[in-house]
C-alpha cells in the first residue's frame, strides 16, 4: 500500500510566497514521475507541473516565473515553491505520484490535497 500525503498550505497575502511538501510512503521500490495538480472552486482540476527521477521540470505557461517544482528522491519528496502568489492561485493543490511497488509495475496515487487561500 503507498500514501501520499501533502503539507504546508494555509492563507498567505497577494505577493507572498508558500512551500508546499508531498511525501510518498509504503511499498516502494521506486518513485517516478511527482506531478502538482490544483483545484479551484468551480473549476476542473489543472496540472501545475510535474518533475522525472532525474529532476527534469515541467510547468504550465501560467505558472512559470514564480513556480518551482523540486523532489529530494532519498525522501520520496517534492516540492513545490510558489511566489509571488495571486488571488487566482487559490485552490487545493494536490500531488501526484507515479510509484512502482516493484521491478515492473507503475501505479498512480494521489494524495488528499492541501488548501493554499490568497488574500488580496
Amino acid at each position: 500500500q503507498v500514501h501520499v500525503v501533502e503539507s504546508g498550505g494555509g492563507l498567505v497575502q497577494s505577493g507572498g510566497s508558500l512551500r508546499l511538501s508531498c511525501t510518498a510512503s509504503g511499498d516502494i521500490f521506486r518513485v517516478n514521475d511527482m506531478s502538482w495538480y490544483r483545484q479551484a472552486p468551480r473549476k476542473q482540476r489543472e496540472l501545475v507541473g510535474k518533475i522525472n527521477r532525474g529532476g527534469m521540470m515541467t510547468l504550465e505557461d501560467s505558472m512559470k516565473g514564480r513556480f518551482i517544482i523540486s523532489r529530494d528522491n532519498t525522501k520520496n519528496m517534492v516540492y513545490l515553491q510558489m511566489n509571488n502568489l495571486k488571488p487566482e492561485d487559490k485552490a487545493v493543490y494536490y500531488c501526484h505520484a507515479d510509484v512502482q511497488a516493484g521491478p515492473k509495475h507503475e501505479f498512480g496515487y494521489w494524495g488528499r490535497g492541501t488548501q493554499v487561500t490568497v488574500s488580496s
